[in-house]
């Protein structure tokens, strides 16, 4: 595009309104005062590393809070006495932008500031990245023609971003994905801290420190709350929204992704096949599917139903969980698994709020608590199902295997019910495979009760569905290992 010298002025006019710490030194009133998402402190000291030369791509569904982090970054880097004229932030979503490049945009706001590039260090914030066309080629080119500068670009269409970040930008692009809020980082948001406090249990005479809560009926309600409406903070601060999910959560997270952003990356033609099989993945969330059963309920081709199930998984609206047998074992053929939502609420949005005691509140507080667990890549979490008889399988929520020795580490059964508090011994299924493991202690979860139970083959920890949801979020950012590992 040529720049006219209008064009120009008209350009540095809007970088200067958009870069307000460049004359006051501080951020926008409205961002500095919204709570910071905990996943600030393990994004921030990627941007400040400066001995790694690379170019951080924050990415992640829409709606999840990538601008307000790169506003709170901004924030952050001033206080800690970077230059705000060293600091420059433009969002390429702008009209005036289209078809502009990365170098011009960046040459017009050193110009906006009365600096030339003469080797400092500056950083540079890219916000909506993917409206530029060829966006990885510009990123690239300045990650290596301006050394010194540290880029950091976000973006809502996840899936494109991942893909073209792989392809153009090894060993120059640090992708950083930021998913839905977990239950820790609701309870965060909603200053909702005070409510908890800490209990010492004493397990196979190990001591061990989790999260306890006295007013538990309050705080079961906020996880209720969160299953509804957590998992995007728009959402969770907003009454009028949550009054009609449907209409923003649907409209701005769901449709945009399968009718604009997955179509026109991988050439779907059908798009009304892509959202009637992801609205029958969200009514069953957390149950088991067949590429059979999900052709006949959907109407869709098993082939095409493999590629939308890659799809949707890279768009980080669902997670494929694979299963293990009664001993542990993978299986060397693929013919079911279960699908996650990765956050509860993006069900709500499809179809109604639940309560307490709806049918539906098994699966949900069970993809709930997956929701939780897929933030790590790391970790291999599995199901277990195997054949019981002919009638009957025998199943167990939540296993997790060892990468090292692929044995068994621990095992979680997902209830929203006390009632196995009472009857441990219905858990047939938890104690065959604690049996066939040799694993002497498990977890299981419940409504309201909690305290270890002895079992036939060991001993059980029951604990609140809503404590440990919140748990396993929050060592998910305090990157801390417990012993009994399964949090």
């Amino acid at each position: 595009m040529i720049l006219t010298e209008l064009l120009r002025k008209q350009i540095k006019i809007k970088l200067q309104m958009d870069n307000p710490w460049w004359e006051t030194g501080k951020i926008f009133e409205d961002f500095s005062n919204m709570t910071r998402r905990l996943y600030f402190n393990v994004f921030y000291p990627l941007v400040t590393d400066l001995s790694i030369r690379r170019t951080i791509i924050l990415m992640g569904p829409r709606r999840v809070g990538k601008s307000v982090m790169l506003y709170h970054t901004i924030e952050q880097l001033i206080k800690d006495g970077v230059k705000p004229q060293n600091i420059i932030y433009a969002s390429i979503d702008t009209p005036l932008y289209s078809g502009i490049a990365l170098e011009d945009l960046f040459s017009l706001a050193l110009e906006s500031i009365g600096d030339s590039y003469n080797g400092e260090n500056y950083y540079v914030f890219f916000d909506e990245i993917q409206y530029l066309k060829n966006w990885e080629q510009h990123l690239k080119s300045l990650t290596d023609t301006y050394r010194n500068c540290r880029f950091v670009a976000s973006g809502s269409a996840a899936a494109a971003l991942k893909k073209k970040s792989d392809e153009s930008g090894a060993g120059r692009f640090t992708d950083f994905m930021l998913p839905p809020l977990t239950f820790a980082e609701f309870i965060n948001l909603k200053g909702h801290q005070s409510m908890l406090n800490s209990q010492t249990i004493n397990w196979q005479g190990v001591e061990t420190q989790i999260s306890n809560v006295e007013d538990l009926e309050a705080f079961n309600q906020l996880f209720l709350e969160y299953i509804n409406y957590g998992g995007y903070p728009e959402v969770a601060f907003s009454k009028t929204i949550q009054a009609n999910p449907g209409q923003f959560i649907r409209h701005d997270i769901i449709d945009k992704v399968l009718l604009r952003d997955l179509p026109s990356l991988y050439g779907i033609q059908d798009v009304q096949e892509l959202n009637t099989l992801f609205t029958v993945i969200a009514y069953r969330s957390g149950e088991e599917f067949s590429y059979e059963n999900l052709s006949k309920e959907s109407g869709v081709k098993k082939d095409t139903i493999k590629k939308y199930i890659e799809y949707l998984e890279a768009a980080f609206l669902i997670r494929v969980v694979h299963k293990v047998n009664e001993n542990a074992k993978r299986f060397q053929r693929t013919t079911s698994f279960k699908i996650y939502l990765t956050n509860p609420s993006l069900r709500c949005a499809l179809f109604q709020p639940l309560q307490s005691n709806d049918l539906e509140m098994g699966n949900m507080v069970e993809t709930t608590i997956f929701a939780q667990w897929i933030q790590r890549p790391s970790r291999q979490v599995y199901y277990a199902n195997w054949k019981l008889g002919r009638n009957n399988n025998g199943e167990v929520d939540l296993v997790g295997i060892n990468i090292a020795t692929q044995k068994p580490q621990w095992a979680v059964e997902i209830k929203w019910t006390d009632r196995f508090y009472e009857r441990p011994e219905e858990l047939e299924s938890l104690k065959t495979f604690m049996t066939n493991n040799h694993l002497d202690m498990a977890l299981v979860t419940s409504k309201t009760k909690s305290g270890a139970k002895s079992f036939t083959t060991g001993n059980l920890l029951f604990v609140p569905s809503s404590l440990y949801a919140y748990e396993v979020g929050r060592n998910t950012f305090e990157q801390r290992k417990t012993d009994f590992g399964m949090w």
